[in-house]
């Protein structure tokens, strides 16, 4: 159990390096969180700073999610844990998940998690981040809502994880927190979701 702790409290410290407010001060002297929406996260650094300090940025928070799947929890795992090795290491990416959301260098305000998800899911669920990412593209093309696309992209995750996993030991624990995971992209959203009934959510790219 320590070792669990150890590894979630190393993942949540990666997690919680605020990627686009230190590209928002390095690249412009700015406070990414006084400009465009507010947020630390790659779209309002897209938006504000530019497309390829966007576009680090997605990178960057993608791969703390990434590495905490990967090396973090890799490193902390003890082979005879009564935690199955993907339990282990989903739980260790929820941490990294959690200090990107609600960072402690940004008084527990950061991001919305999306990216970081990203590299969680692709870490240890490749066929359902991909299927998953493919679903946010065609929203983001047909519609140019980056928050569309990334609610579209958390509800249908956890389907695509039944689809591929459904047959992996443990996955019904593992498809329900699936589900958490989409329902948490669905609650940092919740501005967005408002936003969008009302027309005042505003896209990426104008039409």
């Amino acid at each position: 159990m320590l070792n669990l702790i150890l590894s979630c409290a190393a993942s949540f410290f990666l997690g919680s390096f605020p990627s686009g407010w230190v590209i928002g001060k390095w690249v412009k002297g700015i406070d990414i969180r006084q400009h465009g929406s507010g947020n630390v996260g790659a779209t309002n650094v897209f938006r504000v700073v530019g497309k390829s300090w966007g576009g680090l940025v997605l990178l960057l928070d993608a791969l703390k999610g990434l590495i905490s799947v990967t090396i973090i929890a890799s490193f902390f795992l003890q082979e005879h844990s009564s935690f199955s090795s993907p339990l282990w290491r989903l739980v260790t990416g929820f941490a990294a998940i959690a200090g990107h959301n609600w960072t402690p260098f940004l008084a527990f305000k950061g991001g919305k998690g999306v990216a970081t998800s990203l590299g969680v899911a692709l870490g240890l669920f490749p066929k359902a981040a991909c299927s998953a990412l493919a679903s946010w593209a065609v929203v983001l093309a047909v519609s140019g809502y980056v928050s569309l696309a990334s609610i579209a992209a958390a509800i249908s995750f956890p389907a695509w994880m039944f689809f591929f996993y459904r047959q992996t030991a443990g996955s019904a624990i593992l498809i329900g927190l699936s589900t958490l995971l989409g329902l948490l992209i669905l609650y940092t959203h919740r501005t967005n979701l408002v936003r969008l009934l009302t027309g005042k959510e505003h896209r990426i790219w104008k039409k």
